[in-house]
């Protein structure tokens, strides 16, 4: 991305839920950011969560386009087309970067929450014909295991109060208001469909509950 670099502040408040650990100047192809680790601990203060923020531009003059991304080796790695991780990760990045200004938070929770292993166990089980909510049941877990309470508190100790959110989860807008930060747009990430996707996608809509082709708060 060409043209000028320019430096913000970017000040945490102190929280007891979450500590920034890290933060280091970070150019990439969508433009200039800075880079934040941070740590914290689930409600019921039984496991230790880790996130990255991607901060890009001045986040406090305007509520800033803000996305909520979760961790997915097979998609954002290696390029798998099972999933749309990938392409919603890059959509964002653009997304952000075009607009000058804007937050992509990274947690750490592989496979909706399950894991890598327990992910690829339930990949197995997609092969046989279940479907990615079908899969994690059977495998003894929630449809999706995740909770979003570590992301919505990153928010918070950036000093954030509005955002306009870059999701189709709603479960994603409900956390970031629980959290007091309001979310006065949400903008979706919709990816085509395509072969390998169809399924994947319809149950996301049928089963969990994701909006598409819906623009709104």
């Amino acid at each position: 991305m060409a043209g000028i670099s320019v430096s913000y502040n970017y000040p945490v408040s102190p929280s007891n839920t979450v500590s920034k650990l890290a933060e280091a100047d970070f150019p990439t192809r969508w433009g200039h950011f800075r880079i934040m680790g941070f740590q914290g601990r689930t409600l019921d203060d039984r496991r230790v969560e880790e996130a990255v923020a991607l901060i890009h531009g001045d986040i406090t003059s305007a509520p800033p386009l803000v996305r909520v991304h979760s961790q997915c080796l097979t998609g954002d790695v290696f390029g798998s087309l099972r999933c749309d991780c990938r392409l919603q990760l890059e959509m964002a990045l653009t997304m952000i970067g075009a607009a000058g200004a804007g937050v992509l938070v990274y947690e750490q929770q592989e496979g909706r929450g399950i894991g890598l292993m327990a992910k690829l166990q339930a990949y197995a089980l997609q092969d046989e014909g279940m479907d990615t909510v079908q899969a994690n049941e059977h495998l003894g877990f929630k449809a999706d295991h995740r909770g979003f309470e570590l992301p919505a508190q990153v928010l918070v100790a950036l000093g954030i109060k509005e955002v306009r959110l870059l999701s189709n989860n709603p479960e994603k807008v409900a956390a970031v208001e629980a959290a007091g930060v309001k979310v006065i747009e949400r903008v979706p990430c919709e990816i085509a469909p395509q072969e390998h996707t169809m399924k994947y996608l319809k149950t996301k809509q049928e089963k969990l509950g994701h909006l598409f082709g819906k623009a709104g708060k």
